[in-house]
């Protein structure tokens, strides 16, 4: 069977059993399944958006592929494919940790990263809210290496499904525990606070599958309490609605 098709299987498997875990055990009892903002993110930001940019990035890919005779092609090639997952999950989640920080301390960056913040139920599916040019980035920089130094097809595969999986879990409206191994594996327990409005966690939680960054450099958080509120206190960020992906666009690049 096509890895892509087995890739969408699993990645369709995961948000059904996410959903029914915010049903059994929520973190927030009161948050709906049908909440504001839902159709945006699924039919504007996982969907339509996800194949417009897959189509982009891989020209973007297959350009330098052609045109960069300096890239050591097969450089891992020979390595057994837990190992290629295994590097590529290490080294990319890094980047990500750094960009992320730098994004909220860039303005220009931070206007491109709002949008993920602007929600204010945080689910299984917000984590799809991300500015269009904000996904070019992080996923050109992602894939790319991938595909020039060699990974197989099934690892590129694997990674896509562990992005979208874990995206979709620490964003997840449910009430885990993991204990020690949150020092180690992020999930929802610390990544709502990312979210959240209150004083004392904003540049905080960075991390997206492993929170050890966050350990090691300072910038995790977890209290005992729940957070008061999620999204954005921007009275102006546009309103969800059926024309809500383009507004929320077009607000990057407001003036001021």
């Amino acid at each position: 069977m096509n890895s892509g098709i087995i890739a969408a299987g699993l990645i369709v498997t995961g948000a059904a059993l996410l959903i029914g875990m915010e049903r059994l055990c929520p973190y927030e009892p009161k948050q709906r399944l049908f909440r504001p903002g839902l159709f945006t993110d699924l039919l504007g930001y996982a969907l339509a958006q996800s194949y417009v940019l897959s189509l982009v990035i891989g020209a973007i890919i297959y350009g330098v592929q052609s045109h960069a005779a300096f890239i050591p092609r097969g450089f891992v090639s020979s390595w057994p494919m837990w190992l290629q997952l295994l590097f590529f999950f290490v080294v990319h989640d890094f980047y990500i940790y750094c960009f992320h920080r730098l994004q909220h301390k860039s303005d220009i960056l931070w206007r491109l990263h709002e949008a993920h913040h602007s929600v204010k139920d945080v689910d299984w599916l917000s984590g799809a809210r991300s500015h269009s040019l904000e996904i070019l980035i992080n996923q050109t920089i992602e894939f790319a290496p991938m595909v020039l130094l060699g990974a197989a097809p099934e690892v590129i595969a694997a990674k896509g499904v562990l992005d979208a999986v874990w995206g979709m879990y620490i964003h997840a409206n449910i009430n885990v525990r993991s204990g020690k191994l949150q020092y180690v594996l992020n999930g929802p327990e610390m990544h709502r606070w990312h979210h959240a409005r209150d004083v004392a966690a904003p540049g905080k939680n960075f991390g997206t599958k492993l929170a050890i960054w966050d350990w090691i450099f300072g910038t995790a958080y977890l209290p005992a309490h729940q957070p008061e509120a999620y999204g954005l206190p921007d009275a102006d960020y546009p309103k969800e609605g059926w024309t809500a992906y383009f507004r929320q666009h077009l607000h990057s690049f407001r003036r001021g």
